[in-house]
């Protein structure tokens, strides 16, 4: 008689892990293609040799993040795993993957496109 109230916690536990992997924010750069972070347009993820991994703060700023736009989170994101929040200078949210701030390239046309790896030296695609 313990069987049944023990299997309906079992599958209501159970329902409740499928949803909360749907509840992950819209814009968090949860895939991969071909071992490369994407953002939700599909379009690659970069990361920035000047900034400080776990630092809390982006240095692509101004004229920078023009050519390389940040991935922003909304307002009310908070981390999730290996994805934390950085600050930026303009008071806005950015994503972070391993404390490394997430930014796209402006040259990038389409997705796929990885034009941004290795510019200027210091410049590389994000990965997993």
């Amino acid at each position: 008689m313990k069987l049944l109230p023990v299997s309906l916690l079992c599958a209501a536990l159970l329902a409740g892990c499928g949803s909360m992997s749907s509840s992950a924010p819209p814009d968090m750069p949860t895939r991969t293609a071909d071992g490369v972070l994407i953002g939700p347009t599909g379009m690659t993820l970069y990361t920035f040799d000047r900034d400080a991994a776990g630092s809390g703060k982006s240095a692509c700023n101004g004229g920078c993040a023009t050519n390389w736009p940040p991935l922003t989170a909304p307002e009310a994101a908070k981390p999730i795993g290996a994805y934390t929040i950085v600050m930026r200078d303009d008071g806005r949210k950015q994503w972070a993957y391993q404390g490394w701030p997430l930014y796209y390239w402006s040259k990038d046309a389409k997705p796929g496109d990885r034009t941004g790896d290795g510019f200027n030296g210091i410049w590389k695609i994000a990965r997993p």
